[in-house]
């Protein structure tokens, strides 16, 4: 350890002209949108404290999330991958790193850092090799699951994969413990504990994401005691905004109380783009505007979950007294991947060689000559794109056209000039694929807590649905017999949340089939109905809870008589309903059905079905 804090305080003389390695605050709340705080212009929601780091700081124009959701960005911000060698590229919250892969978090644990994470991991759940504990975090407090996080007043945290148990919480939107206190108040005791050590504390808090739940007793609702016309959840969302600039002021209070100011680097940012919540007829961007500049009216497109600007730019302030010169406004274009090799620069951590990330070191202390990306990439779901400096191209949809924009005439990108820029957009494409590579994502070894996490969003606080209950009655009339029908085969199922294969066929409407969370469409049933009938339909029933996870869009249907040889599929859309829908087709004699899930209804890659039954003659 000694050798290594050697060589750890001559990088850090070298880079910073300290004696004592730097400590790092990273600070990424859940989807604050660009125009959500107070210096980027905003003003109905307050944002003091921020918008006083920003004076006090560098203020970057063109930051821009990793991924357009939670979990592949927090990946990619960890690993300093970009989406198309990220191990975690599907939003479930569960998929987990790969055993090993390197983080910030173990980069510097390393270098002999105290390494602590607040908040919302998203990058493996419990049970999987991606659990922050396994991936450099000394501790790491708070939820792991994207879905569990939804929920300020869970039955439970998690501490390095151990419940921690919230007094007075049954889950959904009340009960006695607000969590995000609890969070806040172990990561600052970590910066206490650890004032005489380097330390990296990454508080990737949840506010203002989730369910828009706040104290009303909060010092931040006072701000908003009089805006009775507004929305509820936009007032809420509000003071969640303004609760957590005061909880960056509390930071930065205790660095300054515990004279670690001038040596610790504190960036505060978003973690996706923003989405237009809470629209109004005369607001039709959002309550807030996150994505329109509160005083030209110009728009990103989009928000979060696609790429255009509007799901990638987030805003962001790094400060560092006596390092950073306060003031700044910067244009460079960068993206969460490179965060890793940045601090890794700064403190002589090691950067792996499989990374796609540059420093931002260069620009941040305003010394040395900043390494540009020739083109930065993202990819999500179907959707793909490239740019390089101004220009833009995006493929919306796999086999679609890809459109080409040049985002310094045209931020909003409303003109496609791919047909007068054919060269510009071909060098684009084929850095496109040249920047993919399949998935390979980590695994779990036991789901049984992860699930348990998922569940405590709602825990006790709430029953199934009336009509899953009582008011949906799965008809059988027309149907084959439930008991003459079985579960030959199946792509995948949700064992440990009980949302196994065969609910899809025992006439229940309030269990049902889920697919597993790591596997994407195609998922399929084959059913066997023992005896060869004349089939003529299918009757679907979409899942009876609140939520509309994995319910089916579109759907092949195959017919054999002997398993061997199917009938040519006969593809079929289901719509967003909770009611029995039902599709017909050609009289066919066949002993076996597969249903094939070929999409879900929000572009999930889930498939669930309540039930299925199988209409003959």
């Amino acid at each position: 350890m000694k050798r290594v804090a050697l060589i750890l305080t001559i990088v850090s003389v070298a880079f910073i002209g300290s004696a004592r390695p730097p400590n790092i605050v990273y600070i990424m709340s859940d989807e604050i949108g660009y125009y959500e705080v107070g210096y980027m212009g905003q003003e109905l929601i307050k944002t003091p404290r921020i918008d006083r780091m920003a004076k006090e700081g560098l203020v970057f124009t063109h930051a821009m999330a990793g991924a357009p959701v939670c979990a592949p960005l927090r990946c990619v911000l960890m690993t300093g991958k970009h989406m198309g060698h990220a191990s975690v590229r599907v939003n479930d919250g569960g998929t987990p790193l790969r055993e090993g892969e390197v983080t910030i978090a173990s980069a510097l644990k390393k270098l002999g850092y105290a390494t602590g994470g607040f908040g919302k991991w998203g990058a493996g759940g419990r049970g999987s090799t991606g659990v922050p504990e396994k991936h450099g975090f000394d501790v790491f407090f708070g939820y792991y699951d994207q879905v569990h996080a939804h929920s300020f007043y869970p039955p439970h945290l998690v501490r390095n994969s151990q419940d921690v148990p919230l007094e007075g919480n049954s889950g959904g939107r009340s009960g006695e413990t607000y969590s995000h206190y609890e969070i806040m108040k172990e990561g600052l005791q970590f910066i206490r504990e650890h004032k005489d050590d380097p330390f990296f504390a990454y508080f990737p808090v949840t506010p203002p994401h989730g369910m828009f739940d706040i104290p009303a007793s909060d010092p931040a609702m006072k701000h908003y005691a009089d805006e009775e016309n507004w929305p509820v959840d936009a007032r809420n969302y509000a003071g969640m905004v303004t609760m957590l600039d005061r909880n960056v002021g509390e930071i930065l209070d205790l660095l300054q109380e515990l004279g670690l100011e001038r040596n610790t680097i504190v960036f505060f940012t978003g973690d996706n783009g923003g989405q237009d919540r809470f629209r109004t007829k005369d607001r039709p961007r959002g309550f807030f505007g996150p994505n329109k500049h509160p005083k030209t009216g110009v728009e990103f497109r989009g928000g979060k979950g696609n790429l255009y600007e509007g799901g990638l730019r987030i805003p962001a302030v790094v400060r560092w007294p006596g390092k950073i010169k306060p003031g700044q406004v910067s244009e460079l274009l960068w993206y969460q991947p490179d965060i890793f090799p940045t601090l890794a620069e700064l403190c002589g951590a090691e950067i792996p060689g499989d990374i796609d990330g540059l420093s931002i070191l260069p620009t941040l202390i305003g010394r040395g000559s900043q390494r540009l990306h020739e083109m930065f990439y993202w990819e999500f779901r179907e959707q793909t794109a490239v740019r390089e400096k101004d220009w833009k191209a995006i493929q919306v949809k796999s086999g679609m056209p890809w459109v080409l924009y040049d985002l310094g005439k045209d931020v909003s990108e409303t003109t496609d000039l791919a047909d007068q820029h054919p060269e510009q957009l071909k060098r684009m494409i084929a850095f496109a694929k040249a920047s993919h590579v399949p998935a390979k994502p980590g695994t779990f070894f036991s789901r049984v807590d992860h699930e348990r996490d998922r569940a405590a969003k709602w825990g006790t606080s709430r029953k199934i649905p009336a009509r899953a209950q009582n008011s949906i009655k799965w008809p059988e009339e027309g149907l084959i017999d439930k008991s003459n029908v079985t579960v030959k085969s199946f792509s995948s199922e949700s064992i440990h949340n009980g949302k196994l294969a065969r609910n899809a066929i025992d006439g229940n409407p309030s269990t049902w089939w889920h697919s597993a969370f790591s596997v994407e469409h195609p998922h399929e049933l084959v059913l066997d109905f023992g005896e060869v009938f004349t089939v003529t339909g299918l009757r679907y029933l979409a899942r009876q809870d609140n939520g509309w996870n994995g319910a089916v869009a579109d759907v092949e249907i195959e017919l054999s008589e002997d398993g061997k040889k199917w009938s040519t599929a006969s593809v079929h859309t289901f719509k967003k309903q909770k009611t029995v829908q039902e599709v017909k087709l050609p009289a066919t004699n066949a002993r076996y059905l597969r249903f094939r899930a070929l999409s879900e209804i929000n572009g999930r890659p889930y498939a669930t079905a309540a039930e299925i039954g199988v209409v003959v003659k």
